[in-house]
């Protein structure tokens, strides 16, 4: 009976040290930001001649990410990939972009679990920093099947992990931004940048950061340059707001349909030590897609909308010959099956068609039964995994113009998971339109 007893002292000892470094790890990591994360889709770059050109290789903010088979566990493949992280990067942020999985994950580095992922088709990002160290580091990528098989859409077929890779941002940077050039509030003829930059701080003391940006009109002219000196509290994050008037707009409006719709390139970028530094390049187009009366209004005409159903295949040059192809037989409208990598996005902007984005929920099985749990909409014990779609989506496709709305989802039936769905879009969505059509007349849908 003794030594029972004083072995269950022992475990009982060994338990609660363990809770209490649990509790510390805890503590440390809920000040950063770990595992997946929502945001938009970004590349930092060295010079702003790195950012024209989309030349990753120059600056050493990226390392390509495609990790090879490794062994099974069960029946999961498990993929491997050995990285050596360089010195400096340790002294920031290190994120991962990954897509073109095909199947439920769950992502690993050096043993430690970072995520676990349902969905096979969406783009992901994954913030690294508490799990990554110096020197030799070992990502896997553990592919099983979904535990939400249910409202699965089967991703077309690509090179695994194609587009996917680790990268580097200073503990001062950009944390997210969203923008988009759309006509003055009070109607007068000319435009706005609505503009407004996260900055991140990860030291755990305020620090200074300074913040700016440029646009350039179609025809290359400078039109705006800004650059703002803030202080953002350690381990936390500052929101900036810009709304420049920029004139000139309406000589190059984006609509669909257009041979060459008009671009406007913006770039990003930090200052430290005196120096430009994480260069940001994006482009937009000047307009505004509303929805009233049950239309779509752009510069107060109706849209007439001619839609199809339209998944990339596996790489730009192929996907833009076929987008060709449907804006020739009179499409100027595409309705993927779930959200398309970011290069989908540009060659829409670029060639003048109107995206309808939707997430990744596809559960036509009994989607009529309204019990709880009778279909995958109405089952309360999915709507993390609802949610966590609809997120994604949104932040990954919401600053590009050719986006006009968005779907909750294929036709899936309705219940609680998609009105929660809904809410959670709405309060961040407050112009286009969120459409559902398995809505059925109910308030969850604006068409």
């Amino acid at each position: 009976m003794s030594n029972l007893y004083h072995d269950s002292n022992a475990l009982a000892m060994k338990r609660t040290i363990w809770l209490c470094l649990a509790l510390q790890a805890f503590c440390t990591l809920s000040a950063q930001e770990v595992g997946r994360i929502h945001r938009t889709e970004m590349i930092p770059y060295d010079t702003r001649q790195d950012a024209v050109t989309r030349n990753r290789a120059s600056s050493g903010y990226t390392i390509d990410f495609a990790p090879s088979a490794a062994g099974l566990e069960g029946k999961a493949v498990v993929m491997e990939q050995n990285t050596e992280i360089p010195y400096i990067w340790t002294d920031g942020n290190i994120y991962l972009h990954m897509e073109h999985v095909g199947t439920a994950y769950t992502l690993r580095i050096n043993g430690r679990i970072v995520a676990e992922v349902e969905d096979p088709s969406t783009p992901a990002e994954f913030a690294l920093t508490p799990f990554i160290r110096q020197g030799k580091n070992t990502f896997q990528v553990v592919m099983r099947s979904s535990r939400a098989a249910s409202i699965n859409v089967t991703p077309a077929t690509a090179k695994p992990f194609e587009g996917s890779y680790l990268y580097y941002q200073n503990k001062r940077s950009i944390r997210d931004f969203e923008v988009a050039l759309v006509p003055d509030t009070a109607g007068r003829d000319f435009g706005m940048l609505d503009l407004k930059i996260i900055v991140q701080n990860s030291f755990n003391y305020e620090e200074p950061v300074t913040i700016g940006y440029d646009i350039y009109s179609p025809a290359g002219k400078l039109l705006e340059f800004n650059v703002v000196d803030t202080k953002v509290a350690g381990q936390s994050v500052d929101t900036l707001h810009f709304q420049p008037y920029i004139y000139g707009t309406y000589n190059y409006k984006w609509e669909a349909g257009k041979k060459n719709p008009p671009l406007y390139d913006v770039m990003l970028f930090t200052k430290r030590h005196g120096a430009y530094k994480e260069y940001m390049p994006l482009k937009l187009g000047f307009g505004k897609t509303e929805f009233q009366d049950g239309k779509f209004m752009r510069f107060g005409k109706e849209l007439k909308l001619k839609s199809k159903v339209f998944n990339a295949t596996v790489d730009a040059k192929t996907t833009e010959t076929q987008l060709k192809t449907l804006r020739t037989q009179g499409y100027n409208t595409l309705t993927p099956d779930y959200p398309q990598p970011a290069w989908f996005y540009e060659l829409c902007d670029k060639l003048g068609m109107y995206v309808i984005d939707k997430a990744n929920i596809n559960a036509p099985e009994k989607r009529d039964d309204r019990k709880v749990g009778g279909t995958p909409s109405n089952d309360p014990a999915l709507v993390g995994e609802y949610l966590e779609r609809v997120k994604a989506m949104y932040y990954r496709s919401r600053n590009f113009t050719c986006v006009i709305a968005y779907a909750l989802g294929g036709d899936s039936g309705n219940g609680y998971n998609m009105y929660k769905a809904y809410e959670w879009l709405k309060s961040v969505e407050h112009t286009r339109p969120i459409i559902y059509r398995d809505a059925a007349g109910e308030w969850n849908s604006d068409l």
